[in-house]
């Protein structure tokens, strides 16, 4: 069975979804593919017991870790992606991100173009994704074109006291952008959005509800669910991609289309460029350059609790501030460190299902006077911290990088936190089987020997290829990456459409 596409984009998260809505106005035959089915909505969607103590939606999907052994990385498999449990933070890369520059530990290469050349695309995928947010607030914030498409959302009254008790701490906490209609969420369920499952299509924009559903509106474009493609097919002579290999319902089908989109993540993207080997690409589909599967990226991530005894902590949703003041250059050592943000309200389930030895009445009378924030450092590219492939199993050898940065971040954050009144702080730092914010394995560049795919996701290798997700990061930086994929996303789209109409 056979289906003809202009367009096959393989996977439905943020880089797949929005590279549909960017080409579905100019009618092109556009086909997505995506493993997973539609989130339901079910009452375990607000349910912190269910979501953190049960694992409600944790999926059973085993990978290979360094170590040999598997684990449980995290994934998610639905339409959206893993989008429908992130924390909506749309951060822009800040300027020196695209720089090549020295860390505690290493060097970040940098990319082959500058912040003016994503700035107009940046700006494109704010308004694409609603993002809420507040300019000249942060040192660091990169020159913008435009204010953001809508005010930020607010602070709680005790998040409120907070940044007072921030700026006197000596830094500068500004507005999280973020991509969330807090009255719509708020609506639905009073709690926090932060790895909450974004059901009934309000609240939360996430990759579905977004330009998903933006594009969904073009009858040339079509969603396929329950589609997990296997593998993709070559000419004759290699030279081009010419079917998806799809099972779904127990059965393979061979689904064609002239240029390709891979959109799967940046481990299972690799993954399926390495499954795709064959005569012409004996090492891997688009891998003339041995990169694919190579640099691959994690953040480097902590969380924070901070308590003062006397500061009631009555806050639903909590993820407003953030602060950027070690980000790129620290006052000793100078060197970048890091972001810190804050984490969604932790709840006493929530504490609970973290320690869970912690008596549950203890776990709620701390949580009243808990803050918690998240901390994130660079993880620098090396070739070795890569994904392979096993027969049908994923290995991750992430090859941890800059962790001494890290621990100043903590060092310097916990200091800002005592001067800020907070006498009690507690760190968990997250391990290297931790797999948010996965990024780096197909990296984009101008030289086909040291990168996968051009500035516009192009493969160098097989023109009609084309990767529009984290893999194609060539550094992590220090913020979420969510609004970076996005905006080269929409630049690989005015690209594609370059080529194909």
């Amino acid at each position: 069975m056979s289906t003809d596409s202009d367009v096959i984009i393989i996977g439905s998260g943020i880089g797949g979804a929005t590279l549909a809505s960017a080409l579905a106005p100019s009618g092109m035959r556009i086909l997505i593919l995506e493993r997973g089915e539609h989130l339901a909505d079910t009452p375990e969607a607000r349910d912190d017991v269910a979501i953190f103590e049960r694992g409600f939606y944790r999926s059973d999907e085993e990978w290979i870790g360094s170590d040999g052994k598997k684990f449980l990385p995290g994934n998610y498999y639905y339409v959206g992606g893993n989008s429908k449990f992130y924390g909506a933070v749309m951060y822009r890369y800040r300027v020196e991100d695209f720089r090549a520059r020295p860390h505690l530990q290493g060097t970040s290469p940098g990319w082959d173009m500058c912040y003016d050349d994503m700035e107009p695309w940046y700006a494109r995928a704010e308004a694409l994704f609603k993002v809420r947010g507040a300019a000249r607030q942060d040192p660091t914030e990169p020159p913008r074109s435009g204010p953001f498409p809508f005010p930020p959302v607010p602070d709680e009254p005790a998040l409120q006291l907070v940044r007072e008790r921030l700026k006197r701490a000596g830094v500068h906490p500004a507005s999280l952008p973020l991509a969330i209609d807090i009255d719509a969420w708020l609506k639905r369920g009073r709690t926090g959005w932060d790895a909450f499952p974004n059901t009934g299509g309000v609240g939360k924009i996430d990759a579905e509800v977004g330009p998903l559903a933006d594009a969904l509106k073009h009858p040339n474009v079509r969603l396929m669910t329950g589609a997990q493609v296997m593998r993709l097919e070559t000419g004759a002579h290699g030279r081009e991609v010419a079917a998806a290999i799809v099972r779904r319902n127990g059965r393979e089908e061979r689904l064609t289309a002239r240029h390709f989109a891979v959109a799967a993540g940046a481990v299972q993207s690799a993954a399926l460029l390495l499954r795709s080997s064959n005569a012409a690409h004996p090492t891997g589909l688009a891998n003339g350059s041995d990169q694919v599967g190579r640099n691959f990226m994690n953040h480097n991530t902590s969380a924070m609790i901070t308590l003062n005894p006397f500061l009631r902590n009555d806050s639903i949703y909590q993820k407003t501030l953030f602060f950027n003041d070690f980000y790129n250059d620290d006052p000793e050592v100078h060197a970048p460190l890091g972001n810190v943000q804050l984490l969604g309200r932790i709840t006493g389930n929530i504490l609970k299902a973290q320690v869970p030895a912690m008596p549950r009445f203890l776990a709620r009378l701390m949580a009243n006077r808990a803050f918690g924030w998240f901390l994130t450092s660079e993880d620098l590219p090396n070739p070795n911290s890569r994904v392979l492939v096993r027969g049908e199993d994923i290995v991750m050898d992430w090859q941890r990088s800059n962790m001494d940065a890290h621990h100043l971040l903590i060092k310097r954050t916990r200091q800002v936190m005592k001067r800020a009144g907070f006498p009690v702080v507690m760190v968990r730092i997250f391990g290297n089987k931790t797999t948010s914010h996965q990024c780096g394995t197909a990296r984009l560049g101008t030289d086909p020997r040291d990168s996968v795919v051009d500035l516009d996701g192009r493969s160098h290798d097989v023109p009609n290829l084309w990767v529009t997700d984290a893999s194609v990061l060539p550094t992590s930086a220090a913020v979420n990456p969510a609004l970076t994929i996005a905006a080269l996303a929409l630049k690989a789209g005015e690209a594609m459409k370059g080529a194909i109409i």
